[in-house]
């Protein structure tokens, strides 16, 4: 019997190039596609040998054709860090509106399931914490963020229409802050950021006063939440993250000592919208999918900081002076 097969868009990113790995390990075949906007092939060079895996350079806000069938899709194309979204806005508006409507569409036609990648941005800066799915959120429209959070909260509305009108079969996934290996480290978000300055000798640059919060999640389980969602029979969106919750100046400490460095951190003025608070409410996930996350914090820092340290020193210059956000 024929393999099931799944189009991954951003399949070049750091979340979509693991889960191409994911899908063909569980025995699938995977088209990857990617504008590679900021995507990176060497995510997922290691696949192009593979019969299983075949790779589309395509944006998806133009017409989306994929030849044969298709049973599943991950939309996972987008800018997701503020570096990304405020160098290239237009295009994160698209992605996640003419984007998704060329995705459901082609889900549509194809009879596919598919699951759209949300982000716990559509909270804004959240007035209820921690985060449940009930929640509307507390976003700035006209702000510098708010062509990400928009676009994404204008991707959820799209998507459940697709389920209510054409009865297409849709999961939506609210991913919290992930990491992990093929992070970039120039993509501006906090975890990257402070690694890259520790490895370069700099002073860690902390946002505010640091007392804002995060959740880190490590990305295998980030992976396996995603795979269990899109397997179930669930509708509505899924918070999926680790509600470890810690203050990014708790987190800078943290980096020192992981990285045996003696730098110092230094503070600098607060991004216009940055949400001071950032913790999933898990308790869907945990009901519905059986899924809770397994790395610790400790753990997955461990793993992500050797392969940083991996990288050819060129990858650790490129690394911007100054920083958008600590998100």
């Amino acid at each position: 019997m024929a393999n099931k097969r799944i189009l991954i868009t951003g399949a070049a990113g750091f979340l979509g190039s693991h889960l191409c790995d994911r899908f063909i390990k569980e025995g699938f075949d995977v088209v990857g596609m990617d504008n590679l906007i900021t995507g990176d092939l060497k995510n997922i060079e290691h696949l192009f040998k593979r019969k299983e895996f075949e790779f589309y350079h395509h944006d998806v806000s133009k017409f989306i054709h994929v030849s044969g069938p298709l049973h599943y899709i991950l939309h996972f194309a987008s800018p997701a860090s503020p570096i990304d979204y405020l160098k290239i806005p237009i295009q994160t508006l698209k992605v996640g509106s003419l984007g998704t409507h060329n995705c459901l569409g082609l889900a549509l036609s194809k009879k596919a399931r598919i699951l759209v990648a949300s982000t716990s941005e559509v909270y804004g800066d959240p007035l209820v914490h921690p985060q449940t799915e009930n929640y509307w959120g507390n976003v700035n429209p006209v702000g510098p963020r708010g062509v990400y959070d928009e676009a994404k909260r204008f991707q959820e509305a799209i998507t459940m229409a697709y389920h209510t009108f054409h009865k297409v079969e849709t999961r939506i996934v609210r991913i919290f802050n992930t990491f992990g290996p093929r992070m970039r480290l120039n993509d501006g978000r906090a975890l990257p950021a402070f690694i890259g300055q520790a490895l370069r000798g700099e002073d860690l640059t902390v946002f505010g006063d640091g007392s804002q919060t995060r959740s880190f999640c490590y990305v295998d389980d980030l992976v396996e939440g995603i795979y269990r969602l899109l397997m179930s029979d669930y509708a509505q969106p899924v918070n999926i993250g680790n509600p470890d919750e810690i203050s990014l100046k708790d987190f800078a400490e943290e980096i020192i000592k992981l990285t045996g460095t003696n730098q110092k951190i230094v503070y600098k003025p607060l991004p216009i919208d940055d949400p001071k608070q950032r913790q999933p409410d898990i308790t869907k996930a945990k009901e519905i999918l059986g899924w809770a996350p397994k790395v610790s914090r400790a753990e997955g820092l461990k793993v992500t900081y050797e392969y940083f340290k991996s990288l050819p020193q060129e990858e650790l210059n490129k690394q911007p002076k100054e920083f958008q956000s600590n998100k």
